[in-house]
């Protein structure tokens, strides 16, 4: 009886993971572990009444799935592959495979995880986000009639506005007005309309799993339309400029 205990208690709820896992990965939910579960990437036994006990084994396997994706912005896909290689055995993930990394990582370009909604988000009024900025009045009425930025609830800015009130006044130092940047709007608008078609059939499923998984498509394919933006400007700049 005693060993059949010990064994019982070798295995751990979902909720006891989540314990586990919060102090090191805050923003994890059980509604993550369950995305996770349904991706693959881990899969707790059940018991009789179908309710998840995770093994020490799976604890480690969602551990590196979570620092994976915060720390080497690894989108599933990829994390999927190393595990996959581990469980055959193969060298480890990290520095033997850079063929598997993803095309977001370890650069200067923002990453999937960079297009989630900060935790604390910023509220400046109008004249706040003048006095912030350096913008003009005039400035931030032609943006705002293009588009580029509007003000949210009761006449306030987010953090949203506030990047793009301080992109619009850098690329003035430029000679590039409000009125030359409407065709930013225009490609980030066909982009998220590209996007919100991929994401359709996922977002209209039920259950928090859906929506985890519909939220974490968007995020790669955002970062992967930066890089893709990135490199073809580039490819542009060497060609005009002779490199």
């Amino acid at each position: 009886m005693t060993t059949s205990g010990s064994s019982a208690r070798a295995y751990l709820s979902i909720g006891e993971v989540l314990s586990q896992l919060r102090p090191e990965f805050p923003d994890t939910t059980i509604s993550k572990l369950r995305f996770l579960e349904s991706e693959g990437l881990v899969e707790p036994e059940r018991t009789p009444a179908g309710y998840r006990k995770y093994s020490p084994e799976d604890v480690a396997r969602l551990r590196y799935v979570l620092a994976a994706q915060r720390d080497q912005y690894l989108p599933l896909r990829v994390i999927r592959e190393h595990l996959q290689a581990i469980d055959r055995g193969a060298p480890g993930a990290d520095g033997d495979r850079p063929d598997q990394r993803a095309l977001v990582a370890n650069d200067a370009l923002p990453a999937a995880g960079d297009f989630s909604r900060p935790e604390v988000d910023v509220r400046l009024s109008r004249s706040d986000l003048l006095a912030r900025t350096g913008i003009t009045d005039a400035q931030l009425k032609q943006i705002e009639n293009y588009g580029l930025v509007s003000a949210r609830g009761a006449g306030w800015y987010d953090a949203d506005g506030l990047a793009v009130a301080e992109t619009v006044v850098r690329m003035a130092e430029f000679g590039l007005e409000p009125r030359h940047l409407r065709g930013y709007k225009t490609a980030a608008d066909r982009e998220v309309g590209l996007f919100e078609q991929v994401v359709a059939p996922v977002a209209r499923q039920r259950g928090p799993e859906a929506k985890a998984r519909a939220e974490e498509i968007v995020r790669e394919l955002a970062a992967l339309s930066l890089r893709l933006h990135t490199a073809l400007v580039q490819a542009r700049l060497r060609g005009s400029l002779g490199g």
